[in-house]
């Protein structure tokens, strides 16, 4: 293979030297990381350059990728179960299987095809571990037996290690993954969801250099698929060795009649499946015993060889020998069927009924002959094996009852998680819940109709798990499913609540409007009026507060009508009540979006405070922060957003209700601090939206954070953010997204001030694109000042000081409350003070004596006053406060004019 998805063939070990050498360590450093000898990696390190064939360790560092793109370290497999048998045979298959992976150098689909039991998974698996060393963003094993509903990409999500953001629902954050890199990809067990993986396939291979391969009984029908048929076993050589091996497992030294085994694989068609399962009754059956023994099930198939035998074959095979199971085995067996995934012996014993002790022995007779596999310290049943169980459940009487024990135990299950989820210290809940996710799944898939109390129960804590985890579409789903399962209607409307706020954290408002108006509906079913009016208010308040997300916007006698009711419904004696309607009446003052009433604010505020929820009070405090920039009022908006800040910063991170109003203020406290010049506070925001910044949601998280980049002087930071940004809001379906106006001209900005000019062309066509969407508005007329800004600045650092008078009657043309205001005076008189112009004196004075204590307008004045009076001390006291603010590149243009 050539290139990147198939440059040179590295030893795991060396793949994990050349990822630490991409992290920058140094030789003692990596052997300490790894607990090998410095002179150990000196030899990985010298047989690295040979295989790149580069001349240094800087040239080497350049081919990994960086430690958190990669899927793993190239070698090595994420999510690949560890085998505890040998691999026999099939080295044929295996070859034709890396030729075809090496013929996909810029990705590709490989399906390997074949019935039940004929050994897919396994020869996947060897050919993963084989190949994994040629993908420098490593390689990912899933496991697609416990997958229901179609959610493959939450399945793969699971195993990259990558959650759903704002606007980035799983499928999206798996493909920003996949998209960083080569990378191997393998789809087990496909045959139960070929529709849901033919998709999701199709649109990795559509926009990722991934190769995948895939194991199922059909092929998946994607252009371009090459399908390798897989074969039983060869009779003669492979199948016999086979037996042989695994029924020295069972019982070593135990002899073997060649001419009996050979006769036993030809029976069993050659399917290993059904030979490992003859060979573990070999010990107490013996070979002869065998042979008769499978004669009564396999004497009707001796007319025929053909694909739908074979599997009657296996079918009888495994027919045989669930017969010979003692009576508490195929109990034991049947019940164990309900399992998607993997199980632990907790899980086994409350499946069964039967005590731990009892459950391990059955387990372990039954992992003697071949029906239960164990591995990673738990066990598990074949997808065929299990379905066959399955079968014989469903005819069963004690089914019902087996389905009540697994839906209990998932409850359970989900109830240890939440409880190590809430005690903060256990990060190891999410690797937990990801081996039982599919349970949980499965099991609330198996809820009975109308109101169940543990239905119900599992419902909630796995939304809550899932949004947790980073799944939050799924998580709003989840709730509102728990919703039909409520023992009770206020029950339901607090369920209805937490899928409206989950839908409101992706950023789906007119899906969280419509479920609010689902909770006003239960409520008033349930005769409880406050429900219905804080439901209501929430419905009114998310429509005038986030107009911009929602599909398209709610009609203003629409939430008139809708405030009208809440106020009927519910007893406005009630603080929580009055605080919600108070803060609806603030958002719907007026038919004006974004105009919330200043008293009403203020008395939203005070409702709120009084109700005493930090929640209710941010909601309202964003009211009258949202006056407060209507009106000009920066710094008190910059106030406001950090009080919300400090008030939330205590709530609860997993729940949907808390997360929606911490990302707000997150992504406002960044932007209000930058627009009042308050640079450090505005580095000192977490980022909203999670770590993971630069995934499809980056226009909607990422954005809101260039501006204090680019004024931190992080410019080839800020452009790829910038990159990454407007690539997401392409691939999102190109959203009527407001924030950008603000985020496109600090992009244009950072190409300016970086000196390219041919970028900084492309951006202010993007951003005056964008501007052009929203021609006329108030929102638009406020950010003038902020155009001007951009253009004083790069004119002073491109030296087009002929634009001065203009930049500068530009400047003053602008009036409160427009945004950025000082922004704009300051950059244009410090070019006017560059180019010299008479008016420079006048204009100092001037915008001297309106910066007040804006830090980024009032270094730039004493800047400019320093240019104009060549005053060194001025530019001294100027590279000070650039230095106090964090401003690394006006610093150093500063000290450059000092000299």
């Amino acid at each position: 293979m050539s290139g990147q998805a198939s440059g040179p063939e590295v030893s795991a070990r060396e793949g994990e030297v050349l990822a630490a050498l991409g992290a920058g360590l140094s030789n003692a450093q990596i052997a300490r990381r790894m607990h090998i000898s410095v002179r150990t990696v000196e030899g990985h390190v010298s047989s690295l350059l040979r295989k790149y064939a580069v001349a240094d360790r800087q040239a080497l560092a350049a081919r990994a990728p960086a430690a958190d793109e990669a899927i793993t370290p190239p070698g090595t497999i994420a999510g690949l179960p560890r085998p505890r048998t040998s691999f026999v045979g099939r080295r044929g298959d295996l070859d034709a299987v890396l030729a075809t992976l090496a013929a996909l150098a810029d990705g590709g689909l490989v399906t390997l095809t074949g019935p039940g039991g004929v050994g897919k998974t396994r020869l996947a698996g060897t050919a993963a571990e084989a190949a994994a060393s040629r993908y420098r963003y490593g390689a990912a094993f899933v496991d697609l037996v416990p997958v229901r509903d179609g959610l493959v990409a939450q399945a793969v999500a699971a195993v990259l290690g990558v959650s759903e953001h704002a606007e980035q629902p799983a499928e999206q954050a798996v493909l920003a993954r996949l998209r960083r890199g080569p990378s191997l990809l393998v789809l087990d067990n496909c045959e139960h969801l070929p529709d849901a993986v033919a998709a999701f396939a199709d649109q990795v291979l559509a926009t990722c250099p991934t190769t995948i391969l895939a194991t199922s009984r059909e092929r998946l029908g994607i252009p371009g698929e090459r399908v390798r048929p897989l074969a039983p076993l060869p009779l003669g050589s492979d199948a016999e060795e086979l037996f042989r091996d695994r029924a020295e497992l069972a019982h070593p030294g135990h002899h073997l009649d060649p001419a009996t085994v050979t006769d036993l694989c030809a029976r069993l068609d050659g399917l290993p499946l059904a030979i490992e399962l003859a060979a573990a009754r070999s010990p107490s059956l013996g070979t002869a015993g065998l042979l008769s023994g499978l004669g009564d099930y396999l004497r009707l198939l001796a007319g025929g060889r053909g694909p739908v035998v074979r599997h009657r074959s296996l079918r009888a095979v495994i027919g045989w020998s669930h017969d010979l199971l003692a009576e508490d085995e195929r109990a034991a067996l049947r019940r164990l069927s309900v399992f998607a995934g993997d199980f632990d012996l907790r899980a086994a014993a409350a499946v069964t009924g039967l005590s731990p002790a009892r459950a391990a022995d059955l387990l372990g007779r039954l992992v003697d002959k071949s029906l239960v596999r164990h591995r990673d310290g738990g066990w598990y049943l074949l997808e065929t094996i299990r379905a066959f169980a399955a079968e014989q459940l469903d005819g069963h009487p004690e089914r019902d009852a087996a389905r009540r024990h697994y839906l209990s135990w998932a409850a359970d299950t989900a109830t240890g998680l939440i409880e190590r989820l809430d005690g903060g210290l256990d990060e190891d809940w999410r690797h937990d819940f990801d081996r039982v996710a599919g349970d949980l799944r499965a099991a609330a898939a198996m809820t009975p109709q109308g109101p169940d109390a543990s239905a119900h129960r599992l419902l909630r804590l796995l939304a809550r798990l899932s949004f947790a985890r980073g799944f939050l579409r799924t998580s709003a789903d989840l709730y509102e499913r728990a919703a039909r399962y409520a023992p009770s209607p206020s029950q339901g409307v607090r369920d209805l609540g937490h899928a409206a706020d989950g839908a409101h954290v992706v950023n789906d408002s007119s899906r969280a409007f419509d479920l609010w108006l689902a909770a006003a509906d239960q409520a008033r079913a349930a005769g409880d009026g406050d429900a219905r009016a804080v439901a209501l208010a929430r419905a009114v308040e998310m429509a005038g507060r986030f107009p911009v997300t929602f599909r398209s916007p709610i009609p203003y006698e629409r939430r008139r009508e809708l405030l009208r009711e809440a106020m009927a419904a519910g007893d406005r004696d009630d603080p929580v009540v009055s605080a919600r309607l108070a803060c609806a009446a603030a958002w719907t003052a007026g038919p004006e979006l974004l105009r919330p009433d200043p008293a009403l604010a203020m008395a939203a505020v005070g409702a709120a405070r009084a109700a005493g929820d930090p929640i209710l009070v941010s909601a309202a405090l964003d009211a009258a922060r949202t006056v407060a920039v209507n009106e000009g009022r920066t710094r008190q908006a910059h106030r406001i957003t950090a009080e919300r800040l400090a008030l939330l910063s205590g709530l609860d991170a997993y729940s949907p209700a808390h997360v929606a109003e911490i990302d707000d203020a997150q992504a406002l406290a960044c932007l209000d601090a930058v627009a009042a010049g308050d640079l450090p506070a505005a580095r000192a925001v977490p980022v909203p939206g999670g770590d993971d910044a630069y995934g499809d949601s980056a226009y909607l998280t990422v954005s809101k954070t260039i501006p204090m980049v680019v004024l931190s002087g992080d410019l080839d930071e800020a452009v790829e953010r910038g990159d990454a940004m407007w690539d997401g809001w392409l691939r999102a379906g190109r959203p009527r997204v407001f924030w950008m106006q603000v985020t496109l001209p600090f992009v244009v900005l950072a190409h300016g001030l970086r000196g390219d000019r041919d970028e900084l062309a492309r951006w202010r066509e993007r951003a005056a694109r964008q501007a052009a969407q929203h021609q006329g508005g108030a929102f638009q007329s406020r950010l003038a000042p902020l155009e001007t800004f951009v253009d004083s600045r790069i004119a002073l650092r491109l030296g087009e000081l002929d634009r001065a008078a203009e930049l500068a009657e530009r400047a003053w043309e602008h009036r409160p409350p427009a945004r950025y205001l000082p922004y704009a005076r300051a950059a244009a008189v410090e070019l006017v003070a560059a180019a010299g112009l008479p008016r420079a004196e006048a204009d100092l004075a001037a915008v001297a004596a309106e910066v007040g204590d804006h830090e980024w307008a009032a270094a730039t004045v004493l800047r400019a006053a320093g240019r104009h009076h060549k005053d060194l001390g001025a530019l001294a006291r100027a590279a000070e406060l650039w230095d106090r603010m964090g401003a690394r590149f006006e610093h150093a243009c500063t000290l450059e004019l000092i000299g």
